[in-house]
This record gives C-alpha cells, sequence and structure tokens, in this order.
C-alpha cells in the first residue's frame, strides 16, 4: 500500500487534489470526516468539548454546532490548544484504524490522506509522500468568506490557528500552487498522480 498525505492550510485546494486522486483510483481519507466521525459518535469526546467550551457550543436538538465552536475554539490560542488537545487524540486513533484496515484489505492501493494538520500530527513520518497544496492568504479568506460564509475574522482566526505553511512546504516532498483555478490545479494534480502511479507501480 502506498500512503500519501495531502495537506496544506485551511482553503487551500487540497480537497479537490484529493478528488482527482479519487478519480484515478485511490482511497481518500478525510481528516474532517474522521473528526466529525469521532464527535458525532463518542458521547465522552462531546462532553469534554461542553466542558470546555460550554453549552453554546450545542444545536437545539443537543448536537454539536461545528461553526459555534469554531467561533470559541480559533478566536485564541489557547482556546485553539485545548479543543486539539480533546478531539485530536481520538480523530488520530481513528485515522489510523482505518488505515491498518484499508492495509489489511487492500495491500495494493493507494491510500490518501486529506488533512490540514498531517505536518501539526507529525504524521508526515508514516507517509511515503506529502504534498503541500500552496495558496495566498487572500485567496483563502475569500473561498472561507465565500464557501462557508464566515466572516473574515473568523476565516483569519481559522488560518492563524495552523502552523504556517512556510513549515508545511518544508515537509512536503511535492508543491502544487493554487492562485491560478480549478483547471490548472487538477493539471498539476494530474501530473503528480503519474508520478504517484509510477511509484506504485515500481
Amino acid at each position: 500500500m502506498l500512503l500519501v498525505g495531502i495537506t496544506g492550510g485551511i482553503a487551500c485546494g487540497k480537497t479537490e487534489v484529493a478528488k482527482v486522486f479519487q478519480e484515478k483510483g485511490a482511497i481518500v481519507l478525510s481528516g474532517d470526516e474522521v473528526g466529525r466521525e469521532v464527535v458525532e459518535k463518542s458521547r465522552a469526546v462531546l462532553e469534554k468539548l461542553v466542558r470546555a467550551f460550554g453549552e453554546d457550543i450545542l444545536g437545539s436538538d443537543g448536537s454539536l454546532d461545528r461553526r459555534r465552536l469554531g467561533r470559541i475554539a480559533f478566536a485564541s490560542e489557547e482556546s485553539g490548544e485545548k479543543l486539539n488537545g480533546i478531539v485530536h487524540p481520538h480523530l488520530l486513533k481513528e485515522l489510523r484504524r482505518k488505515i491498518q484496515k484499508l492495509e489489511e484489505a487492500t495491500p495494493e492501493a493507494v491510500v490518501v490522506i486529506d488533512a490540514a494538520l498531517i505536518v501539526e500530527w507529525g504524521l508526515e513520518k508514516e507517509l511515503d509522500h506529502l504534498i503541500f497544496v500552496k495558496c495566498e492568504e487572500d485567496n483563502k479568506i475569500k473561498r472561507l468568506q465565500k464557501e462557508k460564509g464566515y466572516s473574515e475574522k473568523e476565516a483569519v482566526d481559522r488560518i492563524k490557528s495552523q502552523f504556517p505553511d512556510k513549515v508545511k512546504e518544508e515537509k512536503a516532498d511535492m508543491i502544487i500552487r493554487n492562485d491560478r483555478g480549478l483547471a490548472e490545479l487538477r493539471t498539476a494534480a494530474d501530473g503528480i498522480w503519474r508520478f504517484i502511479a509510477d511509484c506504485l507501480v515500481y
């Protein structure tokens, strides 16, 4: 099995790169989706979040309101670290469980981890390749406002909560720039996929 990570700052376009790989036959694991599963399935994690951030993070049905949690948790470095300390150990445990299961079931597959925090987690040490998707901060802010409905402050807070792009870029062995539109991003992703496919063959 070939394990490939796609990382970059929030709203950099890494999920679009993962989609290209998926179209080519890769199996994609989304860090966001695994994190959502962990919170939804583990009452203990949800209770820890409520104790840390208050009942305002719950919706009227008692489920987690991720937007409200984000406004609180990403407003300061301290609260962001508190959120990560609660969720990330469970997320990583579940992510590794899924990877192990895929390795046993499909040893010939290319498995792609689509996650903004691969480097923050130290997960890059477990990968065969790490791809960094690079994007100007202004473009990230615009995408978050357009696609997520975030205010400018919410967008900036989210971006600042992550490691600087320079740190992630230094860990990567392949880089894709994403400031020229979707067509060029997909073309670049296709080129990297051909390289990855060659690695799998040899």
